[in-house]
């Protein structure tokens, strides 16, 4: 047997730096994983999330792509026709940041970073077709995103508009609610503001129907995050209920999930930026400084739960639409002019943020739900009262009597609505994709023309402060005169690095078309089969990527509904308890750990620690079990009598002292098969050390060399989409072939699978200890003996004496002892 090493000389010993650099010169050369549209074959679409460019690959990546890659090589294996691209989520404000604090330009930073990080994922061995690779920063792509924007912008499906955001006065731009912590931005720490500024937005609410409806069709995704995204979308029905301003022509409207709660309301309460409220502050002082308190408000939701409630009354009142009453009109910090329509109808008898404001300022609580206890809200449905002609009614009945009531009073209709708002797409700094539209001297807005595409983002940029070079850049800022002698100049705002990565796979597909955004090959590989990313990612990239997916199947460019059919999120990898990250000072080098274990160890390792959807402590000590499992195997091949041909008749050469190992070599088998089937990756890599065991038991019983080597054959195909480069080295060694890539793959032996002999589970008083091989049929007599000359359990025999042995047929030996 030749142990392939540089120079040719023989490796006796494992040498995982060697071994990798070999087979990964090999895959290249064979172009191993090089990706084709062929008929005839099954397809399987298998995809991790787009990494961002740091420069510095971490455990999370290392963990994240070796379940993506052991997918597609186990999926190859089984005769799909594989697609395993990597591309890079290269705009970016951290880009940016990095620049200035460097003194570069960023898309130099970027270059440099995506060469590191590539190095890394190749010395990691993924099966990827790096001739399909993308870059969203690099204008070959983007132009395409710039031309869909023209398509949406045709179909009124995106939009501009004047928007109160979050902004960050140091990073000088706008952040989304879940950016903002504890009233601060999470990159900068400054005190956020609350700003009116003109935004770009897309009608992501066109499809809030679909997308909750259609995720019941995602059988294959974890049902916490179909939850996720049902509540962020956040369908209600419910009424619109329309107040008459008293004395005045304006007319304030508020939905309400509760209509049967109407005759309830005693005050309405308004955001600070609605119209009414900026009018009110415009005559007194006091209003106006209040409404620049509220501009400093947190917004995310979590924040406005614990929000210290506070409010100013107006000069305003408006008319309840079915009593006629008189009611205040409020200013209160808890409202906000991005939900619903900027006001709400107070009922503090039933609701709880609305009662403690009305006994905070003293305001009328009205109870129309009967109810014993009147000292707090009470938020059930029931029973009507001081409703009139509702009286009696259940609040079921009663929502949908008092809806039809105010149709045809003209005062209400009933409603469906979301709590989704359209995606703001537009960002206020350099880094990101330009945004393909002009402006002329009037502030109208025209697209730039398909045939002038694409609109290139500078790239000679040095920054020196947070803020867009972009309206001072010579070139880019210049305007630009039409035949009617109009001047336009461009849009500075760039695009949400989150539109890139939104549809990025579908580019993947369509990699080297430079004549359209997709083509055919798109509509071959979508959608997605696997898709592996982090939950964080739930609410915002794995959205959008939905929407933006049914954008493009309604422009006919693909054919289904859903981009991605089976989701897995993966956990993270933590260090003393806390995720890992460069603020804790935690990380793990991986670069670090491949030159002195290798990537094999450092894949094992990560597949073995747990389940792909739990998260696991990382552990020095673990990864040296996993790199000392692997020296095993290497020995265990190295020491072993290779035979070119396999008996015939293998089963009959099986002598009975080494037929439970190998009957328990087969059960490894099986289970690893179905265990790979479910994903059940760390089980997976279980059984393979089990076999491992089993073939070593059956060299030290009888050296059965066509045993030996189909055993040796099995194991290392089934362990190679976990560690491809040691199963790729000893298969060429071993004389198995060229390329295990083409070896069929193992199955367990249905006659080999009965067996007289089970694991019998082995309790002392009630306490499970240990389990035993042994025939279904033994006795106590002859249970007992085994246990007595066991390697572990006999300790548990040791200065004591048995009471009682209690034995259930072919499962479970209790044995009651106590003390001599």
């Amino acid at each position: 047997m030749v142990f392939f090493a540089k120079n040719n000389e023989s490796m006796t010993s494992y040498n995982p730096q060697e071994i990798e650099k070999n087979a990964q010169s090999y895959w290249m050369e064979n172009q191993s994983f090089k990706a084709s549209e062929s008929p005839g074959s099954d397809k399987f679409y298998c995809l991790s999330m787009l990494p961002y460019p740091s420069g510095h690959l971490h455990m999370g990546h290392v963990r994240n792509y070796t379940i993506g890659d052991i997918a597609s090589r186990h999926q190859g294996f089984h005769g799909k026709n594989v697609l395993q691209p990597m591309g890079w989520d290269a705009f970016g404000l951290p880009a940016e940041n990095a620049a200035i604090k460097h003194k570069a330009s960023p898309a130099e930073w970027t270059k440099n970073n995506i060469q590191q990080m590539k190095a890394q994922l190749m010395d990691m061995g993924f099966a990827y077709d790096w001739s399909r690779e993308i870059s969203t920063c690099d204008a070959s792509y983007y132009r395409w995103e710039q031309w869909l924007f023209n398509q949406l912008l045709e179909k009124n499906l995106v939009y501009r508009k004047q928007a109160t955001v979050n902004w960050d006065p140091v990073d000088h731009t706008v952040l989304a609610n879940e950016q903002v912590v504890d009233g601060k931005g999470w990159r900068s720490g400054a005190e956020i503001e609350r700003k009116v500024i003109d935004q770009w937005f897309m009608r992501i609410t066109d499809y809030a129907d679909e997308l909750i409806d259609s995720l019941d069709t995602l059988e294959r995704w974890p049902e916490h995050v179909k939850n996720m995204q049902r509540n962020w979308i956040g369908r209600s029905y419910g009424a619109e209920v329309t107040f008459d301003v008293c004395d005045r022509e304006d007319k304030i409207t508020v939905f309400t999930t509760r209509p049967d709660t109407l005759y309830g309301v005693t005050y309405l309460a308004i955001a600070f930026d609605h119209p009414l409220a900026q009018l009110a502050g415009k005559q007194d002082q006091a209003i106006q400084t209040f409404n620049q308190s509220c501009s400093h408000t947190k917004t995310a939701e979590a924040d406005l739960a614990q929000l210290d409630k506070k409010g100013i009354q107006t000069p305003f009142f408006a008319t309840h639409p079915l009593s006629g009453e008189k009611l205040p009109i409020w200013i209160a910090n808890f409202v906000l002019s991005d939900y619903g329509d900027g006001a709400v109808m107070a009922v503090p008898a039933h609701d709880s943020r609305d009662h403690a404001f009305a006994v905070k300022y003293d305001l009328p609580i009205i109870y129309v739900i009967a109810s014993e206890n009147h000292d707090e809200a009470m938020m059930q449905p029931g029973t009507l009262i001081n409703s009139e002609k509702f009286n009696g009614l259940h609040s079921d009945e009663a929502k949908n009597e008092m809806i039809d009531h105010l149709v045809k009073l003209n005062k209400g209709q009933k409603r469906k609505q979301f709590r989704l708002r359209d995606w703001g797409v537009s960002r206020q700094r350099y880094w990101g994709c330009p945004i393909p539209v002009r402006y002329n001297q009037k502030g109208e807005v025209s697209s730039v023309p398909d045939a002038q595409l694409p609109v290139r983002l500078p790239t000679d940029i040095t920054l020196t402060k947070p803020q867009s070079p972009l309206p001072q850049h010579p070139e880019f800022s210049q305007t630009i005169a039409d035949d009617q002698g109009n001047t336009w100049r461009p849009e500075f705002d760039t695009f949400d690095t989150f539109v890139e990565s939104s549809w990025y796979y579908l580019r993947y597909c369509s990699f080297d078309q430079h004549e359209a955004i997709l083509d055919d090959r798109a509509k071959f590989w979508t959608p997605v089969d696997l898709y592996i990313g982090g939950i964080e990612h739930a609410n915002m990239h794995l959205l959008y990527a939905r929407f933006m997916h049914k954008i493009m199947r309604d422009l006919d460019l693909v054919d289904s509904d859903e981009p991605f059919t089976h989701l897995i999120t993966q956990g993270m990898v933590l260090k003393d308890g806390a995720k890992m990250s460069k603020s804790k000072g935690n990380t793990v080098d991986p670069t670090a750990l491949i030159e002195r274990y290798g990537a094999d160890t450092l894949r094992f390792f990560v597949t073995f620690a747990a389940p792909p959807e739990q998260s696991f402590e990382w552990s020095e000590g673990g990864v040296q079990g996993c790199h000392r499992f692997l020296n095993r195997l290497w020995q265990f091949a190295h020491e072993i009598t290779t035979s070119s041909q396999e008996n015939p008749d293998l089963d009959s050469s099986v002598c009975e002292a080494t037929k439970p190992h190998w009957i328990q070599f087969q059960q490894s088998l099986d289970q690893a098969n179905r265990d790979y089937e479910r994903y059940q990756l760390n089980t997976v890599a279980s059984a393979c050390m089990k076999c491992l065991n089993e073939l070593q038991s059956i060299r030290a019983i009888d050296a059965n060399a066509a045993i030996l080597n189909t055993g040796l054959q099995e194991l290392l195909v089934l362990l190679n989409p976990i560690t491809p480069h040691i199963t790729h080295q000893l298969w060429r060694a071993c004389g198995y072939g060229d390329d295990i890539l083409l070896a069929p793959w193992p199955k367990a032996r249905a006659s080999m699978m009965q067996s007289d002999r089970v694991e019998w589970v082995i309790q002392f008083n009630g306490k499970k200890r240990g389990m035993m091989n042994a025939k279904k049929d033994a006795d106590e007599a002859t249970l007992m003996a085994l246990i007595q000359d066991h390697d572990s359990l006999h300790r548990y025999l040791e200065q004591m004496s048995v009471v009682k042995v209690i034995v259930v047929p072919g499962k479970l030996v209790n044995i009651v002892v106590k003390p001599t």
